[in-house]
């Protein structure tokens, strides 16, 4: 881990509550302040302890130890030289490849979603076509035993494969993609096998009835995939092309997941300018123009993927896939004119949406907290409580619409009513012929279709009010009581069910004075929920324009997303950023904590500070490696290397570890950087990807070996980020998170002083560590 507060000691840990069994291994449990050396939390996580170090891991579906990324570019002695070498061609190699790599992720992503939705609607199909011919056979309880019985299974497969595979893929995504941009990495988050549990664990999950989507899943998927491609190859499977070297760094990582994010929301809602914008102002926290071109093309390959499957899909054998082209749910015909009336009623779905997205927020906040006590009991526990959740849902599906009357089918349809065998507004359900059941024409469809049923305009009296007032505080209910079990999940379909449903319901209140149409009242219902949960305005106003080909209501779904951002925001923070608190990611905010303006940065700065010589004793380096988690330590160099002690630079943990593999090692305390460069070439010390790395383990060095000196000056980063101690540690909190940084000097002020006073790193600007260092601020 890195090193932070510069304190070399034992963990300080503080016993709490019970203990638990994870792995075999005894673990703690605790809700007090725990210190690691860079960590002080006061959320529910697990400390596992391990021979050297402790490592920290979220209580939860996702168990994981928490790192940095290295998104900053270590300027020494190797790299310089590798850049001066290069020549244009290599470089012309380089960024061919980059777009070379955005054109693979947005075709792999667009296949994906293109594959998902294909399978939901089979799968799901079948299964309400199966439960539909025995209703009509008046087979009530073989109907709803199919029904249930088909929910379970799948239900059960999804959570064996998160439970058993990649319990990472659990969940939406979205927070971990969010938090690995911003420079966290957990671990698994992106790996093959969760690529793999998050493509099938959803197709199963959404057909099995949850009230989830596919879109959160989309956008991990998307990342999974642009991680896979920028590993830089892989020598097991003799992929060791010397182009894909170039990728071997975080920074390019980066930008590619951006691409895959942008290109999941693109997929998920065929929105391809909606997803850059989503990458821009959810998921990315560093943005430059350059990648804004490659996003922009990446999203442009799915959409041009995807639309090539849809013309396929128009011969009728993708059932409703290829429906409407690129648009969704198309709302265009509806008559748009609106009044002053009209203007009160959105700002009124605005406020209902603030107040019932942020309480939506705490509801997720509450159930995830409590999930998290029975996940860790244990793969078993987090299946039973898939099941448990699956059957309450099919009760639900199933048992809610008994409730509604039977509604006399309208005579002016151009469609069947009631529909028989295949997705519509008008399910028969129980009902004679003639006549349809409008709850089961919502509960016993895909997600995506009574989403379409909710939207249909020119179909005022279609949902009586009782109904729609049932099937939201189902949908609502239901959203955040099945989001937090061991199956990928996403938050954009509940909430967008939710709020078209209230939406709607306003629409009915409000008929007699306004102009606009019930399903334009579902959209912005939709739009003010949106607004109210995940706290988005700009892509999320884009997104739904792409959803639904409805331009001219533009001013209306901007004012209805201020307007339920703002009310939200008075109360709790979006979705997502809860979500992030909950597992522990020390995600950087963009705004500073108001307490860090009346702090400097050696007020989060301790000691013993550990260092290293220019040219180092190897047992010292092999000891502060055994003994410390810490990442990067900084290179002193003092006489005879130079006329007083200064800092030369910082080295990273990896690199030492290479360069002692390499025991290119003198037995006098000599530089001997030319030799470094014969021995090894700039790709040795690049960072490896998902694949293992050289491990503290692998090395094996001789006793005598160990009074020996290395030279660390080719290895060090000669040009780190350095702050004066007397910043206010507000200012460096944005200069840390601007420049993408790991590690940041603290260098005195005065001459006549050590050369540097300490390291900041990430985890000293979580609040939670500043309040425990200065608990005056608490109040």
């Amino acid at each position: 881990m890195d090193q932070e507060n510069n304190v070399n000691h034992s963990d300080d840990v503080h016993d709490i509550e019970n203990e638990v069994l994870w792995d075999g291994k005894e673990i703690k449990r605790h809700w007090s302040e725990v210190s690691d050396k860079n960590m002080t939390y006061k959320e529910p996580f697990l400390v596992k302890r391990t021979n050297t170090t402790s490592q920290i891991a979220i209580v939860g579906a996702n168990l994981c130890p928490i790192e940095s990324l290295d998104y900053e570019i270590v300027e020494n002695e190797l790299f310089k030289q590798d850049w001066r070498s290069r020549k244009k061609v290599q470089i012309f190699q380089y960024v061919l490849l980059k777009w070379a790599f955005a054109l693979l992720i947005g075709l792999g992503t667009g296949l994906v979603g293109f594959f998902n939705n294909i399978a939901v609607e089979n799968i799901a199909g079948f299964k309400l076509l199966l439960t539909s011919d025995l209703m009509s056979e008046h087979k009530y309880y073989k109907a709803f035993a199919a029904y249930a019985g088909c929910n379970v299974v799948l239900a059960a497969a999804a959570a064996a494969l998160c439970a058993f595979i990649a319990p990472a893929a659990a969940g939406s995504g979205i927070p971990e993609v969010k938090a690995y941009l911003n420079g966290v990495d957990a671990y698994s988050i992106l790996a093959p096998s969760t690529l793999f549990v998050k493509i099938f664990g959803s197709i199963l999950g959404v057909s099995a009835g949850f009230v989830v989507g596919k879109e959160g899943p989309m956008v991990h998927t998307g990342a999974c995939i642009a991680n896979l491609l920028g590993q830089g190859g892989s020598r097991k499977y003799r992929l060791t092309w010397t182009w894909l070297k170039y990728f071997k760094n975080d920074r390019d990582r980066r930008d590619m997941i951006t691409c895959g994010a942008a290109a999941g929301v693109a997929a998920a809602f065929r929105a391809p300018v909606g997803g850059v914008l989503f990458a821009l102002e959810e998921a990315a926290s560093w943005w430059r123009s350059a990648l804004l071109w490659r996003t922009f093309f990446t999203t442009a390959v799915v959409a041009i993927v995807l639309r090539a499957f849809i013309q396929y899909c128009t011969t009728g054998k993708c059932g409703l896939f290829g429906q409407g082209g690129l648009i969704m749910y198309d709302v265009s015909s509806a008559t748009e004119s609106y009044s002053a009336s009209d203007l009160l009623a959105v700002i009124l779905l605005g406020i209902i949406g603030g107040i019932l997205g942020s309480a939506y927020n705490y509801f997720v906040d509450k159930v995830l907290r409590t999930y998290s006590i029975i996940n860790e009991r244990g793969a078993a526990f987090k299946i039973l409580l898939v099941i448990a959740i699956s059957i309450l849902t099919s009760c639900c599906s199933f048992g809610l619409p008994w409730l509604a009357k039977c509604i006399s089918c309208p005579t002016d349809l151009t469609v069947s009513c009631p529909t028989v065998g295949e997705s519509g507004n008008y399910k028969g359900f129980q009902c004679p012929s003639g006549y349809y059941n409008d709850l089961a024409s919502l509960f016993l469809n895909t997600n995506d279709d009574a989403i379409r049923n909710l939207f249909s305009t020119s179909t005022k009296n279609e949902f009586h009010i009782s109904s729609l007032l049932i099937f939201f505080g189902a949908v609502y209910c239901l959203g955040f009581i099945t989001y937090g079990i061991a199956i990928p999940a996403g938050l954009f379909i509940p909430v967008i069910l939710a709020g078209a449903s209230y939406g709607r319901l306003v629409g009915r209140l409000f008929a007699s004075i306004s102009t606009l149409d019930t399903g334009l009242f579902a959209l912005l219902g939709a739009a003010s929920f949106l607004g109210g949960t995940m706290r988005m305005t700009v892509s999320l106003c884009v997104i739904l324009l792409e959803l639904t080909n409805d331009l001219l209501l533009l001013p209306l779904v901007m004012l209805v997303l201020l307007i339920s951002k703002t009310v939200a925001d008075n109360f709790n923070k979006g979705v997502y950023d809860q979500i992030l608190r909950i597992k522990g990611l020390p995600y950087l905010e963009a705004h500073v904590e108001p307490c860090m303006r009346h702090l400097a940065a050696r007020d989060v700065v301790s000691g013993p500070l550990v260092t290293f010589s220019g040219v180092e004793k190897v047992g010292n380096i092999l000891h502060a490696l055994k003994t410390t988690g810490h990442n990067g330590f900084p290179v002193i160099d003092e006489p005879p290397f130079s006329d007083a002690p200064e800092l030369c630079g910082v080295v990273l943990r990896s690199h030492l570890l290479v360069l002692l593999s390499g025991k290119n090692f003198s037995e006098d305390r000599v530089v001997t950087g030319d030799d470094l460069f014969q021995r090894f070439a700039a790709f040795d010390f690049a960072k490896a990807g998902s694949g293992k790395g050289i491990k503290l383990e692998d090395l094996d060095i001789e006793e005598e070996e160990m009074e020996m000196y290395v030279d660390l000056h080719p290895i060090t980063n000669a040009s780190p980020y350095t702050v004066v101690e007397t910043m206010s540690l507000a200012k460096a909190a944005i200069l840390f998170r601007q420049l993408g940084l790991r590690h940041m000097c603290v260098v005195p002020k005065s001459q006549g002083r050590p050369p540097i006073v300490g390291i900041l790193t990430r985890h000293d600007f979580m609040p939670e560590h500043i309040l425990g260092l200065n608990p005056q601020f608490k109040e």
